[in-house]
């Protein structure tokens, strides 16, 4: 059954392909395992492919609480541990690359490389102040317009529309109390980049980041400890862009993987 109990959750996941490597995806804000579809059957040519929903996302449990960066992490970490896999390839995106992240630097024997795809993190601090109506918004009655108005936000004219149909109708099913928590815990935590930077500097894995923005992946060049990672600028795509441009996302990462097993 692709279902395991961690701790007071039961995650949803998907297990296939055979080889080392294994390669672990974790999902965004509001998303679930589904978001992968353009990645596993191409990297489960080669790996062995898991694909989780995080707590209160997808098919997994919905449990009042643990809606912060390091409660995911901790569910993350207790299935590698189930599933006997470690060390990991961690992909994440969005609040994801945070979850991997967080990984990497609370539990560096479960990981030996981090994917991060427009990471939730490092937002200048300057922004704060213009976050505070959305957090308003996100802890009142309905937060469902609050969310699909912010990442309403987050396309580029090149987005196709059926991926912003298909995010924003998954968001108006989503419990309220998942929306709300998760991203005010994000927005006043880990998303600034006065929280995230030090976190960040501590990974000592190598870690390959794509952004849509060449301004953040240059800071983040800066905090990566390994001289085998790579911070690359996806400019032109939306959020999304691993749905975006999935064949060059795709042979990007698979390259990149490959270059660190050769060395």
């Amino acid at each position: 059954m692709p279902f395991a109990q961690v701790g007071d959750v039961r995650l949803f996941y998907t297990d296939e392909g055979s080889t080392d490597p294994p390669v672990l995806f974790v999902h965004g804000y509001s998303c679930d395992s589904h978001d992968w579809s353009w990645q596993i059957p191409f990297f489960a040519e080669n790996h062995r492919v898991i694909a989780v929903d995080n707590r209160g996302h997808g098919r997994s449990s919905v449990p009042d609480g643990g809606y912060d960066h390091g409660d995911f992490a901790a569910d993350v970490a207790a299935l590698i541990e189930h599933l006997g896999c470690a060390p990991v390839v961690a992909v994440g995106h969005s609040l994801g690359g945070v979850i991997v992240s967080t990984l990497a630097v609370e539990r560096p024997d479960l990981v030996q490389a981090v994917v991060c795809v427009d990471p939730g993190y490092l937002i200048p601090d300057e922004m704060a102040a213009g976050l505070a109506p959305l957090i308003d918004a996100l802890m009142g009655d309905d937060p469902i317009p609050a969310a699909q108005a912010m990442l309403g936000g987050t396309y580029s004219p090149a987005s196709p529309p059926a991926l912003k149909t298909w995010h924003m109708r998954r968001i108006a099913g989503m419990p309220a109390h998942v929306l709300s928590q998760t991203l005010v815990n994000l927005l006043q935590g880990m998303a600034l980049a006065s929280n995230s930077a030090p976190h960040l500097a501590r990974r000592q894995c190598p870690v390959l980041t794509l952004y849509t923005d060449p301004g953040r992946a240059a800071v983040e060049a800066g905090l990566m400890a390994d001289s085998r990672s790579r911070a690359v600028s996806f400019e032109g795509s939306g959020h999304w862009l691993h749905q975006e441009r999935p064949a060059e996302f795709n042979h990007l990462v698979e390259g990149w993987l490959q270059g660190l097993t050769a060395g």
